[in-house]
């Protein structure tokens, strides 16, 4: 019995494959394994960010309420924005945003005068 369990220790150890042996990963493999880590990493981004999000979200939809009205307000003394220049920034830091003149409407000259 003494040299019976020798040989089979050697036995299973011949047996076995050897760590080496181990044919190498298939380029799939290890695209789904970068796959499955990107999965994991932006799961847990997710859930880190999910409350902060909630958060922004009830934030926005009270802002909305306040605002909301003065937006529509807005929009109805502008109309559309086509009807406007860029803006233009002046050299003492104001903004002005110019009303676009109409085609149809003739220019006036230097003096002021305009050609009927």
């Amino acid at each position: 019995m003494t040299r019976i369990a020798p040989a089979l220790v050697a036995l299973m150890l011949a047996a076995a494959p050897a760590g080496a042996e181990d044919p190498p990963a298939s380029p799939e493999e290890g695209f789904s394994l970068l796959e499955e880590g990107a999965r994991i990493i932006l799961r847990s981004l997710i859930d880190e960010m999910e409350p902060a999000l909630k958060d922004m979200h009830k934030g926005l939809g009270d802002a909305m309420e306040e605002i909301g009205p003065m937006l529509g307000q807005l929009v109805e003394m502008i109309g559309d924005v086509r009807n406007y220049e860029a803006p233009e920034m002046l050299p003492n830091g104001d903004i002005i945003i110019r009303r676009k003149r109409p085609e149809g409407l003739p220019t006036p000259g230097p003096n002021g005068e305009i050609e009927l």
